[in-house]
């Protein structure tokens, strides 16, 4: 039996895990930090850029281990499937017989995407193994159904072309788990309009999918990072550019093959783009029967109505506090109820006491932020030291790039927890700017800037400062007002 052992364990090769490796590293040169991936291949954080107290960009990158290794001389990076967790014996099981003991262990394993029904005709959408997939059945596609609403979902229907897409949405507005009803409408007049080939606005490199050895079907690989569909081809057979429509406050009730859609009796919707679609064929591999009793046919559907925290085996024989949604609850020290395992990313759910103006949103910023401050954390309890904690849980703040503009989202961005005592501030340039202020008590609470509006860092500031705004916010959203005067 191979046995290992390190002062510093961490599972997950996603963005969460290997950022905690590198910090730990970085802080502990004399230590080997072994890091174990399921996947044969890790995402590191490169080009990383701090644009604003807790704004920040950076590119996400497929790494060999031997790149990770190469920089990072105390790191040692084992391809191994953990099977199980023994919390008392400090050991972790592999699916090849190893073993590893630990010290200090740190759980990222990440989350899991929620697909809404085991076919080969649904395919959820989550690591760069599962884009390949999509990239595969798309080449030879004239129709397909996008299911979910959130960031994922959102830059799909964008970037497809050559292909019919249906996206199925359960809000009325679509990208609602980021932005409001009127920034949705902002985004739906660029739906269907031709795409211009701009340069990406954010300083980011392209998100690179690498050919890399296909990995076991169970094994997730690391959640995709920013950009990641910049430089895919997204292409259909159809000989058309861009053509989407909407379902609105929908769901799927239920997904059928084509034979049990024949025995259904039901008739196929036909629906105002089917001038454009170019599809004469009633035949197709697989339906959606929706909510609102309409039923499309596709040649597949892609489940993009985000993930579950990916605890299942590491939960087994060990006494973890869980949350509601599912997560491993840590504390404000990133560590579980067992003692010397701690977690970070997707597969946590903080349990602290939450700043007022941040929130898990289970986003690639977050996993960074969250790995970072756990290797902090790790350390500190091996030292016996107290540690503060990092200032980006002072706020939520997130940068990424929807149809092509520049999104920033701060604080209460959709008034969350305000209930009706709030009100917002707007303007709107169509096709260029979207800038929306949530206030309360006359205090900035939240903001959502879409495009070039260079409004970031001031907005950030005032949601920071809780500056009394009373006598300025007739004029906060004026173009040309130079807001930096307020802090004069």
């Amino acid at each position: 039996m191979n046995v290992s052992k390190a002062k510093y364990v961490v599972i997950g090769g996603g963005i969460a895990g290997v950022t905690c490796a590198e910090t730990l590293s970085w802080l502990c040169p004399e230590e080997t930090i072994i890091l174990l991936s399921a996947s044969s291949l890790v995402k590191a954080v490169t080009n990383f850029n701090q644009i604003s107290k807790t704004l920040e960009v950076f590119d996400v990158e497929e790494k060999s281990f031997a790149e990770i290794e190469t920089v990072n001389k105390n790191i040692v990076i084992l391809h191994k499937e953990v099977v199980s967790l023994d919390s008392v014996e400090q050991n972790i099981k592999t699916a090849d017989g190893s073993e590893i003991s630990y010290e200090k262990l740190c759980i990222c394993t990440g989350g899991k995407p929620k697909v809404i029904v085991d076919s080969p005709y649904v395919l959820g959408i989550r690591d760069t193994e599962s884009v390949q997939t999509f990239q595969e059945k798309l080449s030879s596609a004239r129709r397909v159904i996008i299911i979910g609403n959130g960031g994922i979902a959102t830059e799909m229907v964008y970037e497809i072309e050559g292909c019919s897409v249906i996206w199925a949405i359960k809000d009325k507005s679509i990208s609602s788990t980021f932005v409001d009803a009127g920034a949705g409408e902002f985004f739906l007049k660029k739906l269907n309009k031709k795409k211009e080939q701009k340069k990406p606005i954010l300083k980011r490199m392209k998100y690179n999918i690498s050919a890399a050895d296909k990995a076991s079907k169970s094994v997730l690989g690391g959640a995709l990072g920013p950009d990641w569909s910049s430089n895919l081809v997204m292409s259909g057979v159809q000989a058309i550019s861009h053509n989407v429509h909407v379902e609105f406050q929908v769901e799927v009730e239920k997904i059928l093959s084509s034979d049990e859609f024949k025995e259904s009796g039901k008739q196929e919707t036909c629906s105002s783009f089917e001038d454009k679609d170019n599809v004469t064929t009633t035949d197709w591999p697989i339906y959606a029967l929706l909510t609102n009793g309409k039923v499309y046919g596709c040649d597949f559907v892609v489940s993009a109505t985000g993930v579950v925290p990916n605890t299942e085996l590491l939960l087994q024989g060990n006494s973890f506090d869980r949350s509601e949604d599912g997560g491993i609850k840590v504390n404000s020290k990133m560590l579980t109820s067992v003692p010397n395992v701690f977690a970070a990313g997707d597969v946590c759910t903080p349990s602290w006491k939450l700043a007022e103006h941040w929130f898990q949103m289970r986003l690639w910023t977050q996993a960074r932020q969250m790995g970072a401050y756990a290797a902090k954390c790790m350390v500190a309890s091996e030292n016996q030291e107290d540690i503060e904690m990092d200032f980006c849980f002072e706020l939520f703040s997130h940068v990424t790039k929807f149809f092509n503009s520049k999104v920033i989202l701060l604080g209460k961005f959709n008034a969350q927890g305000l209930g009706n005592n709030y009100e917002l501030l707007l303007r709107v340039t169509e096709d260029e700017e979207y800038l929306k202020v949530v206030l309360s008590d006359n205090r900035m609470q939240g903001a959502v800037l879409i495009g070039e509006t260079d409004m970031e860092e001031t907005f950030e500031n005032l949601i920071l400062n809780q500056m009394d705004l009373t006598c300025f916010k007739e004029n906060l959203l004026e173009p040309g007002i130079d807001v930096d005067d307020f802090f004069d």
